[in-house]
């Protein structure tokens, strides 16, 4: 799977300058929200309304439904309250976790290793993903919104799929994590992966779906959006940087 090699448009970082109209969309969506509690409220930020806003199109009724069933989500899964020692478990592997380094743009990095899966339950994979998408937003720089996923398929292996696990995490950075994701890299997937791409791509978004670059360690042209984005001494060298840091789990506490 070597399409899309070219490093694309959506890579660059640049902080969007709202014009007049989006700033009266997002006063009519606060004003279709209504009276909202004071955590609500917090959430709620000119920011925040614009990514919810983006997500839709810039549909202001779209939008405000979306963000309602967040808001409700939010209330009732409460991950601002996620402990670590409620999903220390979910991390002894070193599946999924915030990188300490942050790409050329200042934007934090999460990488993921599907092989590293220690849990079969889906909402503990599922609590933990919440967790560190609370954590990587805390993280980020006060010019930036979107985030980095590097995603490891060394020793990938057919066990490691789950059209479950797949559909409700997609389900649950779409819906209640909107417009974070800034790029998407899948470093060595494996020709078998191709099937299973094909059938979760779906279940993603069009734009979503246009953020994930596949990227190989022996094509020369899918590597320079690997190094369009990171300055490689920084980059652990499972992605082909110079860094030799490993999973340390010690850090994550």
């Amino acid at each position: 799977m070597y399409a899309n090699l070219e490093v694309p448009s959506s890579i660059c970082c640049e902080k969007a300058i709202l014009t007049e109209e989006q700033h009266m969309k997002i006063s009519e969506v606060r004003r279709l929200l209504g009276p909202l509690s004071c955590k609500s409220s917090i959430y709620c930020s000119d920011p925040t309304i614009s990514r919810y806003l983006r997500a839709r199109n810039w549909n202001v009724k779209k939008a405000t439904k979306m963000l309602k069933a967040s808001l409700k989500w939010r209330s009732e899964y409460k991950p601002e309250e996620i402990q670590w020692d409620e999903v220390a478990h979910e991390a002894e592997t070193g599946k999924l976790y915030c990188a300490n380094y942050n790409d050329r743009h200042g934007r934090t990095v999460i990488v993921m290793r599907p092989c590293c899966q220690n849990s079969k339950t889906v909402k503990g994979q599922i609590r933990y993903l919440v967790y560190c998408m609370e954590n990587a937003i805390l993280n980020l720089s006060p010019d930036q919104e979107s985030m980095i996923w590097l995603i490891d398929f060394k020793d990938f292996d057919m066990s490691n799929i789950s059209l479950k696990a797949t559909k409700e995490t997609a389900h649950v950075l779409q819906e209640h994590y909107p417009e974070r994701l800034g790029v998407a890299i899948l470093y060595n997937a494996p020709k078998f992966f191709e099937p299973f791409w094909m059938v979760a791509k779906p279940f993603l978004e069009t734009k979503t779906a246009n953020k994930v670059k596949f990227v190989y360690s022996d094509d020369v042209n899918s590597k320079r959006i690997i190094e369009s984005l990171f300055n490689m001494d920084q980059l652990e060298s499972a992605f082909g940087g110079n860094n030799n840091v490993s999973f340390n789990i010690a850090l994550m506490v």
